[in-house]
């Protein structure tokens, strides 16, 4: 028998949960054939079958929370398990809880010493899950925890009903509706993605000094470049040219002409980061994801509307990894697609600055003291007080303006 446990999900990610099984319990299964999808903060990932055989019980249920580490199920190996019923699988793991609830109670384990050095595995165990191992019960030599404490402590915490460190804060309780109106409504549980979204958006607004400030851009230039390239730069790249390629690369000159618009903090530092990884948010029917192009001030605008166009692809398929959503030192969100003529971005944690991109729209402008008709776009800069000046957030602004108003910067990295 092999057991299915929950695989290590990530930086900063411990819990996961239970989209739906894809097998029921008795069907032959295929080694690496998908098993059970876990929604986490950031993707959603599926858990292949790591040997061939039968499904046997399903110890975590759709919908339930789980912690990396967990027993998911069990795949009884080999074409002769399919003959057992799933029904002689519960008996048997109920046989030993019976027995257990009529045995007397163990003595209870040692505290282990403040100064026992705990094992690797143990260590790894409790990075993994946010399980602080200080806090388990260590049935080991002289009270020490062992690896199998660690797992069952995770176990323990992922059969919970709410996540693990849900803040009980973040709990909305609404008033119910008047009888009449209860039965016109639907209710549907929020997946783990919304829950996580809601939660770390507002973290933010507690957390940050959150400003918004404003320019707009003239994206005559831009709109001339891309109307008489489009058709070679497909030709020879195989991706549209949209706006995202001059947009970041403009957000580059800007972030290294002000460093702190690419920094954050750190308890009582300032980490000022000197490469340029730019998340580019996309909506999607599950929410919002912001994948991360790496190394922006090292891609052509071609290398990276490609990556764009790949992500938004996947991203919209679920099909983003979780690295590939890590490590962002600043973040575009173009509203713009949709409709928007102007909004308030909120800060992607712990990035201090996002660009809100919107509606391209004509609109009367003075040029030389002439009245023309100009496609213009209004820019927003959101950023944290605490890291960054006015004055820097919009020198900032202002130089993502003049670099899209004048693309040869672009080219001439000025």
């Amino acid at each position: 028998m092999t057991e299915i446990r929950v695989p290590t999900l990530g930086e900063s990610v411990t819990e996961a949960t239970i989209g739906r099984w894809f097998k029921k319990a008795g069907e032959a299964v295929a080694v690496d054939e998908p098993l059970v999808e876990l929604e986490t903060d950031k993707v959603t990932i599926e858990v292949p079958a790591p040997v061939a055989g039968t499904l046997g019980e399903i110890i975590a249920k759709d919908g339930e929370t789980v912690a990396v580490g967990a027993l998911l199920g069990q795949i009884n190996d080999g074409a002769a398990a399919a003959a057992k019923p799933a029904a002689a699988a519960s008996a048997k793991v109920a046989a030993p809880a019976a027995a257990a609830s009529a045995a007397p109670a163990p003595a209870a384990p040692k505290a282990p010493p403040a100064d026992a050095p705990l094992a690797p595995s143990v260590r790894k165990l409790s990075a993994e899950s946010g399980i602080d191992a200080s806090t388990v019960p260590g049935s080991g030599k002289d009270g020490r925890v062992t690896k199998g404490d660690m797992l069952a402590a995770i176990e323990k915490a992922a059969s919970a009903p709410t996540p693990v460190n849900q803040p009980a804060a973040a709990v909305q309780v609404r008033a119910p509706s008047p009888a009449d109106d209860a039965a016109r409504e639907e209710r549907v549980k929020m997946t783990r993605l919304r829950q996580t979204i809601a939660r770390r958006l507002k973290d933010v607004q507690n957390t940050a000094a959150m400003l918004t400030t404003f320019n707009e851009v003239d994206m005559t230039e831009v709109m001339k470049l891309r109307a008489l390239y489009k058709d070679t730069f497909e030709k020879k790249h195989g991706s549209k040219l949209g706006f995202m390629g001059f947009f970041t690369k403009a957000v580059v000159q800007g972030l290294k002409d002000i460093p702190a618009v690419n920094a954050e903090i750190d308890g009582s530092d300032l980490i000022y980061k000197n490469y340029y990884h730019i998340g580019v948010a996309v909506g999607t029917d599950r929410g919002l994801v912001v994948p991360v192009v790496r190394d922006c001030d090292h891609k052509s605008i071609a290398e990276i509307e490609k990556s764009i166009a790949d992500y938004g692809r996947r991203a919209r398929d679920g099909q983003l990894k979780i690295d590939e959503m890590q490590g962002g030192t600043f973040t575009i969100t173009n509203g713009g697609i949709y409709g928007s003529l102007m909004s308030t971005p909120i800060l992607n944690a712990p990035q201090s600055g996002i660009l809100g991109m919107h509606k391209i729209q004509e609109r009367p402008m003075v040029v030389g003291g002439k009245i023309e008709v100009r496609p213009m776009m209004y820019l927003a800069l959101s950023y944290d007080h605490r890291v960054i000046d006015g004055k820097e957030a919009v020198t900032f602004l202002v130089r993502v303006k003049e670099s899209l108003e004048d693309p040869a910067r672009l080219v001439l990295d000025l």
